[in-house]
């Protein structure tokens, strides 16, 4: 009987390295996979084409979490359950074009910043709209819940009728096209893209940094997210190491002013 015990024990002993092995093995040679939600109807930067999400941002998340030593999962949720499923921690992350402010900062972690931004101003050729004060009195759409709502709520006011929120910046512009707004206020390289890649529509875009400040986007982290320091580092390498350089001229045909960005930090 005792014979029999100590076989047992053993057995069990040798068992449970074995299982110890295996573990080690997974989460030494493996980091879990990340599950990343975006808003896929913002193109250039995160967009469907035939059913797979693809964008600048898509490309440069995938580079950073490769460069944790993480996998990668993306998945399209629209705008609005981007912060539903950070704040309930159903996603390690997001990318969206997300705008780090103070006010986001109170319920959110953001990684350090990875692209440099500023709103602009979309209208027909011709418009009497040659800046931000001439918005005045004239119909604007937005993307709800973005800083080009915030910026023209600010300059004419929270109940302003004139505002018209869309759920994508895609249903703003088309707003425009069809006349039903004056203006669409988003983010520039957004709508700088659209006026270049559709030049029928007759479309241009008014700068206006005196109303318009510059802004920094990041990636959205759960509060207290124990991955921010891991992407914090790798967000800094793909900054360094060219690759950032490749994917922005890629996207965006044009040189990026990392320095500005790294002086964000």
């Amino acid at each position: 009987m005792k014979k029999l015990k100590l076989v047992s024990t053993v057995l069990m002993v040798v068992f449970l390295l074995i299982l110890s092995a295996c573990g080690t093995t997974k989460t030494g040679g493996e980091k879990k996979t990340l599950r990343v939600v975006t808003d896929a109807a913002y193109a250039p930067f995160e967009y469907q084409d035939k059913g797979e999400v693809v964008g600048f941002d898509i490309d440069f998340v995938k580079a950073v979490i490769k460069e944790a030593g993480y996998g990668v999962k993306v998945e399209h949720v629209g705008w609005d359950p981007i912060f539903v499923e950070i704040e309930k921690k159903t996603a390690d992350l997001a990318v969206s074009s997300i705008t780090i402010t103070p006010e986001r900062l109170e319920s959110y972690d953001f990684t350090v910043p990875y692209f440099l931004s500023k709103n602009e101003i979309l209208v027909p050729k011709g418009s009497s709209i040659k800046s931000a004060k001439d918005l005045e009195g004239k119909r604007i759409a937005v993307q709800n819940g973005t800083t080009g709502q915030t910026i023209v709520e600010k300059l004419f006011g929270k109940n302003n009728d004139k505002l018209k929120k869309f759920e994508n910046n895609n249903l703003a512009i088309l707003e425009l096209k069809k006349g039903g707004v004056d203006a669409v206020v988003a983010d520039n390289t957004v709508v700088e893209t659209y006026v270049k890649n559709n030049p029928k529509d007759n479309f241009e875009f008014i700068e206006d940094d005196g109303a318009f400040e510059k802004e920094f986007y990041g990636l959205l982290l759960p509060k207290g997210s124990k991955l921010k320091a891991d992407l914090d580092k790798a967000v800094n390498k793909v900054l360094d190491n060219g690759t950032y350089e490749k994917l922005y001229e890629k996207w965006f045909n044009t040189k990026p002013d990392i320095k500005v960005i790294k002086d964000q930090q």
